[in-house]
């Protein structure tokens, strides 16, 4: 596939129809188990002055140290993103070196923005990503099913506001002078259904990668996403189930969208990020998406 040249794209109009979007909102939860940049970065002076990931890149053939459950200590920082919602605080993990560089957007779990979507914002920082951890639930975690369940309904009761959110984590992103400008969005559970609805209704970004979120099959709809969709399943999950996840195969196929999707089998919903809960099962599996997310990611935002 050929390389796009790297363009500050302007915001995009509303794309997708209105209640689609608002139904796959909605719909969206969980209930599965270094130095001063070089002058010719033409780098500006105060982002030169925040903190870098150094981190080594993950290395060939191996996971992420954040989804085994063995991430050194948080290498970026808190940020005020949404100037329409002060109580939503990012995280925000940058690469070390000059740029600009490629970003992408980070929609947590039903759980909220916790250390482990932190960790695996660093984990792409070190790949060569400016990574933005957005926040959904106004600065608020959940510890236990019930509180998750809360979290997720009190969001979903305004979706207009979930994808507001992510349009200013775009702005937020483009007015940085050490991205490039293209923009990916990715997330797991509750995350990746809204990371296909902004994939639909959000101003204009490059790529969409959804880990076991829901989904849609309306083919109508889906035309509107105007980028390749990567997409990790699990065969044990209901939460989508591998007939929810043929069925967007198929709208795709039929909308025209191209797309790298993959059920992978003897693994459950959350296996990915949380390939520490059971390595014996899920290492394998979560290895094969790894690398099929970073040539993705490469693919669409390189």
């Amino acid at each position: 596939m050929s390389r796009r040249p790297h363009l500050r794209l302007p915001p995009r109009t509303r794309r997708a129809p209105l209640a689609a979007c608002a139904a796959l909102l909605l719909a969206a939860g969980c209930g599965g188990s270094g130095g001063p940049p070089s002058p010719e970065s033409g780098a500006d002076p105060e982002t030169a002055q925040e903190p870098r990931v150094t981190m080594a890149a993950t290395a060939p053939g191996a996971l992420p140290a954040a989804i085994l459950g063995e991430a050194p200590p948080l290498g970026g920082f808190d940020v005020a993103y949404d100037d329409a919602n002060p109580a939503s605080t990012g995280y925000l993990a940058l690469p070390d070196g000059d740029g600009p560089f490629p970003a992408v957007i980070l929609i947590h779990e039903w759980n909220g923005l916790v250390d482990r979507v932190r960790e695996t914002a660093d984990a792409l920082a070190a790949e060569g990503y400016v990574a933005l951890a957005a926040d959904l639930f106004s600065g608020q975690t959940g510890s236990n099913p019930e509180e998750n369940r809360a979290l997720v309904q009190a969001a979903r009761a305004d979706p207009p506001a979930m994808i507001a959110n992510l349009d200013a984590a775009v702005e937020f992103l483009r007015a940085r002078p050490d991205v490039t400008g293209r923009i990916g969005a990715m997330g797991w559970c509750f995350g990746g259904g809204v990371a296909l609805s902004f994939g639909l209704d959000g101003v204009n970004h490059e790529a969409t990668a959804i880990f076991y979120g829901q989904l849609l099959d309306d083919p109508e709809a889906l035309a509107h996403i105007g980028h390749e969709v990567y997409g990790t399943f699990a065969r044990e999950d209901q939460g989508p189930s591998p007939e929810q996840v043929d069925r967007f195969r198929q709208a795709l196929d039929a909308a025209g969208v191209e797309h790298d999707l993959h059920i992978y089998d003897e693994v459950n919903h959350g296996f990915w990020l949380r390939v520490d809960q059971d390595p014996e099962v899920r290492t394998a599996p979560a290895l094969d998406a790894w690398q099929r997310l970073k040539a993705y990611l490469a693919r669409t935002l390189g």
